[in-house]
């Protein structure tokens, strides 16, 4: 049907107001693409002109982005009724890390096929490239059966480098291949990076809150922890990082830069530039973690750290886990001036990374495919997290606070201090369903009442689980 002038409006105002009100009924959700510009023109018969203005006005309102050589797209949108999580106080003394009971008894709940995965933070399986990456194992194990049994040592396998090094220049980041080590995923990077700069007994600053995996590795090593107040939008306070490294000794910083799991925070880059400046200053390592970096909302791709690093004082770590293959376990780290003991850690540990997973991730990322991938991953998780907040702040209690995150798939998720997160885990494993609770994210038991949700996937079952898990949370705080 064509539309004509009147007294609604100019056209473009008209053609505007149609899709506004298409995204209110939820016919478009957040993350999914509305027709193309010649589309609408076709559609409503207006000019390709008319249509441009009105895609530029409900840019402008924030309702829609443009994606290069991909179209126009529902923004995600978080309520600005709803605060985010609290940031955390500064907490004076180094904390000797112990929370491997609390881990163990929770990861052996959250990997259960049968419960409702709300709680481990793994990528959406259906979203992997996985029967092209199978494809490829399979054919290279019968073209190089020799080659693809073999050790293969530190540093790992080149072709995988050189492709890990092209991709790292989207980060803004220029490593030389020779300057990377593969390892047996993102965990051990950080394992070994933890070696190579402390000994048992040393103090080093991170966020807080930050991944449990991360507080393991310090907890096997011996290290103290001294948790560092984490913005929920910019990451790590650098003005309170520098006062407390004043007040006490640390022998290295380590932070999740570009979406911090669990609370989403991205540092800016700009305040990247700084932090790697103020610590190169005092010549202390930056351990830095990447591995969600790539899952960006908005076009462009978050830096890292590692572009301004002139001293080779920052360990950059990261994995293909959320992004392509978590099973293959296949991670990587650029040391800076750490390479050498690095390169003899992961030797003497675990002497070499498995070559044909390695082989298999080289040749998929030659092919081409991976930014396509990308583009639609990002695209769903964007989606997800904008479905899973809707369903947070509507079905949980009244002064519940969420996350706001501009990439990943998980939410961070304050409630009222009546609720416990330890009694809410139990009480939802006994209705079918599983989070993390927030005291595994802090050495000193902090975050009581606060949750992280894995929004990789949404379907009618985990929506009914958000649900489910509201009316539990209700019942916490109805019961005071």
């Amino acid at each position: 049907m064509a539309l004509k002038e009147n007294k609604g409006g100019r056209l473009y105002e008209q053609v505007a107001g149609h899709i506004t009100r298409m995204i209110e009924a939820r016919t478009y959700r957040p993350g999914e693409r509305i027709p193309s510009v010649r589309e609408m023109s076709a559609q409503k018969r207006v000019s390709v002109t008319t249509v441009l203005q009105a895609y530029g006005l409900l840019e402008s309102q924030g309702l829609i982005e443009a994606r290069p050589q991909s179209g126009y797209y529902v923004r995600s949108r978080f309520s600005s009724a709803v605060p985010v999580p609290d940031t955390s106080s500064l907490q004076g003394d180094p904390t000797k890390v112990s929370i491997h009971e609390l881990t163990l008894m929770v990861m052996k709940d959250l990997f259960n096929p049968n419960l409702i995965p709300l709680g481990a933070a793994t990528p959406n399986s259906h979203l992997l490239p996985a029967d092209k990456l199978n494809r490829i194992l399979a054919a290279l194990a019968r073209k190089k059966s020799l080659e693809s049994i073999k050790y293969d040592i530190p540093p790992g396998y080149k072709p995988l480098r050189i492709q890990i090094a092209q991709k790292s220049l989207k980060a803004n980041a220029v490593i030389n291949p020779d300057e990377i080590i593969t390892t047996a995923g993102c965990i051990e990077a950080i394992d070994l990076c933890l070696r190579a700069v402390c000994k048992s007994g040393d103090t080093v600053a991170i966020e807080s809150p930050t991944y449990f995996g991360i507080l393991q590795s310090m907890e096997s090593m011996g290290l103290k922890a001294l948790e560092i107040p984490t913005h929920p939008s910019e990451g790590i306070h650098i003005d309170t990082l520098m006062f407390a490294v004043e007040q006490t000794p640390v022998k290295a910083c380590l932070v999740i830069s570009n979406y911090n799991n669990p609370l989403g925070s991205c540092i800016p880059d700009e305040k990247k530039k700084h932090l790697v400046s103020l610590l190169a200053g005092l010549d202390i390592p930056l351990i830095e973690v990447d591995i969600s970096g790539e899952l960006h909302f908005s076009d462009t791709r978050p830096s890292v750290c590692k572009a301004y690093d002139k001293k080779g004082l920052v360990l950059l770590c990261s994995s293909f886990s959320k992004t392509l293959c978590p099973g293959y376990r296949v991670g990587w780290v650029a040391a800076g001036r750490y390479q050498p003991k690095i390169e003899w850690l992961k030797f003497t540990s675990s002497l070499a990374t498995a070559t044909l997973p390695q082989m298999a991730l080289a040749e998929y990322l030659q092919s081409g495919g991976y930014e396509s991938h990308m583009r639609k991953v990002r695209r769903v998780y964007a989606c997800n997290i904008s479905n899973m907040y809707e369903a947070v702040i509507r079905h949980f209690p009244e002064g519940t606070r969420v996350s706001r995150p501009a990439g990943g798939f998980v939410l961070w998720i304050q409630m009222p201090e009546a609720i416990d997160s330890l009694i809410l885990y139990k009480l939802a494993l006994q209705a079918g369903i599983t989070l993390s609770p927030g005291y595994l994210f802090s050495a000193t038991r902090r975050y009581k009442n606060y949750i992280r949700l894995n929004a990789s996937r949404w379907t009618d079952e985990i929506q009914q689980g958000v649900i489910r898990l509201g009316k539990i949370a209700h019942t916490l705080v109805n019961a005071l």
